[in-house]
């Protein structure tokens, strides 16, 4: 039975990636929009312009290179009732040099033979991967910034083509909006690079406000409150555990649950989607129990 469902349109987040050369004005294109929660990663937000914006606008700061810590923050916004509406993380390309460094002395200090070369950054794609999933689910909208750099032509060491941003190579994929942000006199102009926005055309350029970018996006969507998920509790990850290991389920099921569910583990599935996987495999038991008593 085919399982496709008429489409409808939804009211998304705003997930965009800014990038541009230092200096250029992304962290203030970023913390304009409404009640930002700020994962600074090189310091930036302790200068007294930003701290009075955030000031005046009911925003946060927390100060971090460490990937696994902006991990516990991003969980800790899915899961917990707040009354931020915009995750900042700025720039995201610090914690991703660290991470690759970290997944580099992770596996030296292993078992590692030296025959892996390149395995750290097959690593630190897994877990960029993983950080974006939990993006994807988080019912705020979202601004990564990144750092620039230059752009080689494929297959050469040496020509460039313009520049890019400093980052995941794959980051474009969760973002609906890619600005190139620099500046023109006193004016942020950002440039769209990507779009899958109605109203924000490719190539064009805007002069970057929040008041600016609003008229386009919808400010009632920028501006609602986040709904908080509630996520698996201890009793269904160990009624679930206990299901597994009673039907002797394969790891590569499990793995592609929590690959759809865009999970790492099970304490990350939210309380819905881990119960479902707890009747199926209750069915299951029920199935075998009755066929058992059959055969009897």
């Amino acid at each position: 039975m085919l399982r496709g469902t008429k489409p409808s349109k939804v009211d998304k987040r705003l997930k965009a990636l800014f990038y541009g050369d230092a200096g250029v004005g992304k962290t203030t294109a970023a913390i304009q929009f409404p009640k930002p929660y700020v994962i600074d990663t090189e310091k930036g937000c302790v200068n007294d312009k930003y701290v009075d914006i955030l000031n005046e606008v009911g925003g946060a700061v927390f100060h971090t290179v460490s990937f696994s810590e902006l991990i516990t923050e991003v969980k800790t916004l899915i899961s917990e009732k707040h009354d931020y509406k915009t995750l900042v993380i700025d720039p995201l390309t610090n914690i991703h040099h660290n991470l690759i460094d970290e997944c580099q002395n992770s596996l030296r200090s292993g078992k590692d033979d030296g025959t892996g070369f390149g395995r750290h950054y097959a690593l630190a794609n897994k877990k960029m991967r993983h950080l974006f999933n939990l993006l994807s689910r988080l019912d705020m909208n979202v601004i990564v910034t990144a750092h620039s750099k230059d752009k080689y032509v494929e297959g050469t060491v040496n020509t460039t083509s313009g520049k890019t941003f400093d980052c995941y190579k794959k980051s474009e994929f969760l973002f609906d909006l890619l600005f190139k942000i620099r500046r023109e006199g006193k004016d942020l102009v950002a440039t769209v690079e990507k779009s899958r926005v109605d109203g924000f055309e490719l190539y064009k350029d805007y002069v970057f406000s929040y008041k600016n970018i609003s008229k386009i996006y919808g400010k009632e969507i920028l501006e609602r409150d986040c709904t908080p998920e509630v996520l698996a509790s201890k009793d269904q990850i160990s009624s679930l555990n206990d299901l597994i290991y009673k039907l002797n389920v394969q790891e590569k099921v499990t793995s592609k649950w929590l690959e759809s569910a865009g999970c790492y583990d099970f304490s990350e599935m939210n309380e819905k989607t881990i119960q479902k996987c707890i009747d199926y495999l209750q069915n299951k038991v029920e199935e075998s129990m009755i066929k058992d008593d059959v055969e009897m």
